[in-house]
């Protein structure tokens, strides 16, 4: 996996401001302008841009980014999460944690893993597809954070779904020019497959012969154990989707697990492990493979960042009432 490495150069000096780690280390300066605009009645054009919100940490010698591609609002929690359950239990626990009955808000997180050699992107977020509903943030967020698309030298795909492969192209090349790309094996095939036509995965299939398939001559195909990058390994996940991966990333000592759509609701997934989710492809399995992961992410107390998870999506979990109860990061990686 050595080869395409290239060495890192534009945007060095402007990812030195960020190495404290605050993610919008901007935010002050916003808000003093919003509050002199305030009193004095003047604007400027900074005025209703909502900066892209990142965080950053460190992970041993590797530095993480993560970026807020857009969060959406969707109802009936119950129809998603639980859907082989009564609604009103489903209610119940989202009452109980503190969380509105009727709705819940869907956050995605793609994440940059500087390792010195490699700039690693897991995951693209919806791409220019999704900016119009304000999601599409990946790259804004990049820039915030010191780097641009040509910065990344390898995109890791948990999984094909559209949330995930969206940011993959834009305007009709490669948004990552300098990238070589990893995916799963069993996920690629079950996607590419023109089996898929007529079928409810039909629009994933076209999604993927959109952003996926023309990248292929520059794509790793993987399977379970394999490397990805030296310190981050892959393991095949499956349930959500096919070919689900998951992958380990581990530097001077230090351990954190990317999984992607393993869980989809820190209290809906995670509390309640074995409860099915509307888009998981194979519920059994998926049901299965969360108690599997978040098992060892419990017992070995590691770190893990799930796409879906409130940001910046960080965090660890420990047993709780039959399932995992989700613990956020707060300064661990700071200090």
């Amino acid at each position: 996996m050595k080869d395409g490495h290239m060495t890192i150069s534009s945007g060095i000096k402007r990812r030195t401001l960020f190495a404290a780690g605050l993610g919008l280390l901007a935010a002050p300066v916003v808000l003093r302008e919003k509050a002199e605009a305030a009193a004095t009645g003047a604007h400027n054009h900074m005025d209703g841009t909502p900066l892209p919100e990142i965080n950053q940490f460190k992970l041993g010698s590797y530095k993480f980014t993560v970026v807020r591609d857009g969060t959406s609002i969707v109802e009936k929690p119950y129809e998603t999460f639980g859907t082989n359950q009564d609604p009103e239990t489903v209610k119940a626990l989202l009452t109980t944690n503190f969380l509105p009955a009727d709705k819940f808000m869907n956050g995605y997180s793609p994440a940059l893993i500087d390792t010195g050699s490699d700039v690693i992107l897991v995951d693209t977020g919806f791409g220019a597809g999704g900016r119009a509903r304000g999601a599409g943030q990946l790259a804004e967020g990049l820039k915030a954070a010191g780097y641009s698309a040509d910065d990344v030298t390898l995109v890791a795909l948990t999984h094909l779904h559209g949330d995930h492969i969206g940011g993959l192209m834009e305007g009709g090349a490669a948004a990552f020019k300098n990238a070589r790309y990893v995916v799963g094996q069993a996920e690629y095939d079950f996607w590419s497959d023109k089996a898929r036509e007529g079928t409810p995965a039909e629009g994933g299939h076209k999604a993927v012969l959109a952003n996926v398939v023309p990248l292929a001559e520059k794509t790793t195909f993987i399977k379970d154990g394999d490397s990805v990058a030296p310190g981050v390994t892959a393991m095949l996940a499956s349930g959500h989707s096919p070919g689900h991966m998951v992958f380990h990333v581990e530097s001077e000592g230090k351990r954190l697990v990317l999984t992607g759509d393993t869980a989809n609701h820190y209290i809906l997934s995670l509390l309640r492990p074995d409860w099915e989710v509307r888009f998981d492809m194979d519920k059994t399995q998926a049901a299965a493979t969360r108690r599997k992961v978040f098992e060892m992410i419990a017992t070995e107390k590691i770190a893990f960042l799930g796409y879906h998870m409130p940001f910046p999506a960080v965090g660890f979990v420990e047993r709780q009432d039959g399932g995992y109860r989700f613990v956020p990061k707060t300064y661990q990686f700071d200090i």
